[in-house]
């Protein structure tokens, strides 16, 4: 979205996209999150339980199979297979295999999402927003900032951050999959809200980031390569 088709970053749509996220999460923090949340979310779905539904099911899956942690291994995995094929198919050369590897569609896509995991990470604890969990028991919405605890590292949503940075990366990979890529991103990101893990600008702040770490991952390799 923000990058080229010679991989160079459209800096000036960057600034935009930022300034408008800036917009939404102020708008959401606000009060149109508790608005959209209302409207989207499904009071009968619990974001850590299977059941409530087929939707509140698929939401469900839906989280456990885009996780951090399985998009993370399935990238590792994925550039252990290349390096293994590389190396395998030449002789051995465990050397050639290992020069390849930072030019492999793999390692492009690991690390996408390893940026996504590390930058989602750090802005969740500087943040410190509550979930909409206390907001429904308390009323109340408010921010901890410097906290470890799971209730209070709302924003961004993990999930979202680190499935636009995956898929978009497939995206952009694929070309002709990019529409089913996209639409899987959002699907993802819509998911959490529904089923009341994040609130909508939680989603609108991870989106943004998940963007821009495929970009800007995929324009620094381009450009490392190149040399």
């Amino acid at each position: 979205m923000f990058i080229r088709q010679n991989n160079t970053l459209k800096w000036n749509w960057i600034l935009i996209g930022a300034l408008i996220t800036l917009v939404c999460v102020f708008a959401g923090i606000f009060g149109l999150d508790q608005v959209l949340y209302s409207w989207i979310h499904n009071t009968q779905c619990n974001p850590w339980i299977f059941g409530d539904g087929f939707w509140c099911s698929a939401a469900f899956v839906l989280g456990k199979i885009f996780s951090a942690k399985v998009w993370l291994i399935a990238s590792v995995l994925s550039v252990i297979a290349f390096f293994i094929y590389k190396a395998l198919t030449n002789e051995n050369d465990f050397r050639f295999a290992f020069v390849k590897i930072k030019n492999s569609y793999a390692f492009y896509l690991l690390c996408s999402v390893f940026m996504a995991i590390v930058t989602t990470g750090i802005l969740k604890v500087l943040i410190g927003r509550s979930r909409p969990v206390l907001y429904e028991a308390l009323n109340v919405t408010f921010f901890v900032p410097g906290t470890f605890e799971h209730v209070f590292n709302s924003m961004p949503s993990g999930h979202t951050a680190v499935s636009f940075a995956g898929l978009v990366m497939i995206g952009m990979l694929f070309p002709r999959i990019k529409w089913a890529t996209w639409t899987l991103a959002i699907v993802i990101g819509l998911s959490r809200i529904y089923i009341g893990a994040h609130w909508p600008s939680d989603v609108i702040l991870a989106a943004f980031i998940g963007m821009l770490c495929a970009d800007f991952a995929k324009a620094g390799l381009k450009n490392i390569n190149a040399k």
